[in-house]
C-alpha cells in the first residue's frame, strides 16, 4: 500500500508530466487561458490516461510480449489513444457540447499527446504491475489537472498585468511556465522523505 502512495504522489508533484518531465506542453499551453476549458482538458486527458492505461497494460502483458511483438507496442498503444480519444470526443460532443467547442482542436490533439502515450510506456518500462501502473496513470492525471489549474490562474494574472510591449503575449507565458515548473522542482525527493 505505501508504494502505490508513493507511485501517486511522486507522479503528481515530483514527476509532474507537463512542469518536470514536459510532456504534453501543447495543451498546456493552448488551453490554459480560461479555468473551465483548462479543468475539461485535464479531466479528458485524466479519463484517456487511465483508460489507456486498462486497455495497453494487458494487451502488452498477455498478447504483445508472449508474441514476441514487444516492438509493436508503439503502434498498438497509438491506436488504443486514438480509438478513445474518438470515444471522448463524441461523448463531450453529444453531452457536454460547450466544453467540445471549447476545448476546440485541442482535443483531437490528445491523440498525439505524447504524455498519454509517454504515461503508458513508462508503465511497462517501469515494470509496474497493473495496479501500480493504474495509480501511476490517475496520478499523472491528477497532476496534470494541478498543473493546468496553477498555470491557468498564473496566466490570467501574467495577461492581466502591465507588462512592456516586448514581454506581451508568448513571452511572458513562457517565462511564468518556466517559474511554475521551477517551483515543482522543490518537491524532489520530499515524497521518498515522507513515506520512504
Amino acid at each position: 500500500m505505501n508504494e502505490l502512495i508513493i507511485i501517486l504522489f511522486s507522479s503528481i508533484l515530483v514527476n509532474n508530466v507537463v512542469l518536470v518531465q514536459f510532456l504534453g506542453i501543447c495543451p498546456f499551453l493552448g488551453v490554459s487561458k480560461k479555468l473551465d476549458s483548462a479543468v475539461g482538458m485535464s479531466l479528458a486527458v485524466t479519463f484517456v490516461l487511465c483508460l489507456a492505461t486498462a486497455v495497453t497494460w494487458p494487451i502488452y502483458t498477455y498478447l504483445l510480449e508472449p508474441n514476441g511483438l514487444a516492438y509493436m507496442q508503439t503502434v498498438a498503444f497509438i491506436l488504443v489513444i486514438a480509438a478513445l480519444v474518438q470515444l471522448v470526443e463524441i461523448i463531450l460532443k453529444r453531452y457536454i457540447p460547450a466544453l467540445h467547442k471549447s476545448l476546440g482542436v485541442y482535443l483531437p490533439l490528445i491523440t498525439t499527446n505524447c504524455a498519454v502515450l509517454g504515461v503508458t510506456i513508462l508503465n511497462i518500462d517501469n515494470g509496474y504491475s497493473f495496479a501500480q501502473s493504474m495509480v501511476h496513470a490517475f496520478g499523472i492525471g491528477v497532476g496534470f489537472l494541478l498543473a493546468m489549474v496553477l498555470f491557468s490562474g498564473v496566466r490570467q494574472r501574467v495577461e492581466s498585468a502591465n507588462l512592456p510591449h516586448f514581454f506581451k503575449g508568448m513571452p511572458s507565458v513562457l517565462i511564468a511556465a518556466s517559474l511554475v515548473s521551477l517551483s515543482f522542482m522543490g518537491f524532489s525527493g520530499v515524497v521518498e522523505g515522507i513515506f520512504g
